[in-house]
């Protein structure tokens, strides 16, 4: 099938989120001007930039996280694991202004060392952010839509090391939970090795020789 989006799919169910799949949850944590904290999941989330590390997330409205992180020019990853998928569901919950995602779903909070907002202590590992850049989407005929996008410096990062192996952070361990389509969710539960062939050695019917 073929169709414009403008035009609609046709289908019961939207498919674009279940074919650009799966997407890292960016678990966002933030302080408002007034030093409460905030937590929330957002499944537009993903690392943009590596020298130096960058990672961005979009609110699809002006929600806390993303005024927050706009107000203080600040924001942390808390990488979800999958043993902390119930506690992470929690948090996308609608609490009122003010009122702390951490206390609702039972989770300690962590002192970052740059920026105010705290961590999720139980995580395997939190990205610190300073903001780079924000602004405000827009489709292709120039109109304003209600979608956010907030792009963060990573500036300090914080890991567990029980999730460190031979000097690389164990991924496999951690079981990192990813957002699908409609309400399906997915753990990294398996992993493989492929070189590139910049990496050097011989290949054959594209398998790398080891």
């Amino acid at each position: 099938m073929f169709y414009e989006p403008r035009l609609g799919h046709g289908l019961p169910h939207d498919p674009f989120k279940a074919i650009v799949a799966p997407r890292p949850i960016g678990w966002i944590s933030t302080v408002d001007t007034q030093g409460r904290a905030n937590l929330a999941p957002y499944s537009f989330f993903n690392a943009v930039h590596s020298r130096p590390p960058m990672v961005m997330f979009t609110s699809e409205t002006m929600k806390h996280s993303a005024a927050n992180a706009i107000a203080t020019g600040e924001f942390v990853f808390n990488l979800v694991p999958r043993a902390l998928f119930d506690a992470m569901n929690v948090s996308s919950g609608a609490q009122p202004e003010g009122e702390s995602e951490f206390a609702a779903a039972g989770l300690e909070e962590a002192p970052c060392r740059i920026v105010r907002a705290p961590r999720v202590a139980a995580s395997p590992a939190a990205l610190e952010c300073k903001v780079v850049t924000s602004m405000q989407l827009q489709d292709v005929d120039g109109a304003a839509l209600q979608g956010w996008i907030i792009i963060g410096q990573v500036v300090g990062v914080h890991i567990n090391e029980a999730y460190l192996r031979d000097g690389r952070f164990d991924t496999l361990a951690a079981q990192p939970v990813a957002r699908c389509g409609y309400r399906d969710y997915a753990a990294v539960t398996d992993l493989f090795e492929a070189l590139r062939p910049t990496d050097g050695g011989a290949y054959a019917a594209g398998q790398p020789d080891r």
